[in-house]
């Protein structure tokens, strides 16, 4: 993460963060809502409504981006909290590769509360940023009961819908990941059999500790078999340890999205 900001202020100008005033002029922000499902969860989404040319960004959001953060400790009857990120895009600005979205981004929230029967109050602070020709760090709170009688909402049954493909969805064969120590932390190869997700695809890796970074993937096909490449570092700095079964590798392509919950040792 400390890489990843250092690098978004050393190629983008990023501007001091905006007053709620100001940043309304650049995203609406709302939360709507989905009322409840029939597992007996609460269904949510928040809203982001960008101004022309702005754009905010994915989870992970390539070599030039504010990835989004949630902090929800303020909720109420919280058990469990899941997002769906719908298929991000993948833009090219003076020579650097950036994911997330351009004028309107609805990410649905999906929670189990702690007591059923009892309303579910989601509170907390959303940490994001909105780029343009600068890039726009921005804090907004959430304060909101969602309510259980309301009716099924199109635009969050449209943006689950937009979530990209498990790995069986998309016939996912095999998915491999070989580690190689490096000077300054761990390269991963991955070796995936998958039918192609369209033109122009990339490989982007997650993996569950937070405090390590991965450099932008070098991705190419051959055949039925896609091959990525990449190097994860360690920002606090020192040795650490990777899961595979817990790296989560997205593929986007022009046609859709994969979404690969782990790797085997390849």
């Amino acid at each position: 993460m400390i890489q990843a900001l250092a690098l978004v202020a050393l190629t983008s100008p990023v501007a001091a963060p905006v007053a709620a005033g100001g940043l309304d002029d650049l995203v609406q922000i709302e939360i709507l809502d989905g009322g409840m499902t029939a597992r007996g969860t609460f269904l949510g989404a928040i809203r982001m409504t960008l101004a022309d040319g702005w754009k905010t960004y994915w989870r992970a959001p390539g070599e030039a981006g504010i990835p989004p953060s949630f902090d929800w400790r303020g909720s109420r009857n919280v058990g469990e909290l899941s997002i769906t990120w719908p298929v991000p895009h993948v833009f090219e600005q003076s020579g650097l590769r950036s994911i997330g979205y351009k004028d309107q981004l609805i990410l649905p929230i999906e929670i189990t509360p702690e007591n059923a029967g009892r309303p579910v109050h989601l509170k907390g602070e959303m940490d994001f940023g909105v780029c343009k020709d600068i890039c726009v760090p921005a804090s907004r709170g959430i304060d909101h009961t969602l309510n259980a009688d309301a009716p099924r909402h199109p635009a969050i049954a449209a943006a689950l819908a937009q979530r990209p493909y498990s790995a069986a969805e998309a016939g996912v064969r095999s998915a491999t990941c070989r580690l190689t120590p490096t000077r300054n932390g761990m390269q991963i190869e991955a070796e995936i059999t998958v039918p192609s997700a369209g033109s122009d695809e990339l490989a982007v890796f997650e993996p569950s500790d937070p405090t390590l970074w991965v450099t932008e993937a070098e991705t190419r096909r051959q055949g039925n078999t896609l091959y990525a490449r990449s190097e994860i570092l360690n920002a606090a700095g020192g040795a650490f340890a990777l899961d595979r079964s817990q790296m989560r590798i997205t593929v986007l392509g022009s046609k859709h999205a994969v979404d690969i919950q782990g790797c085997l040792p390849g």
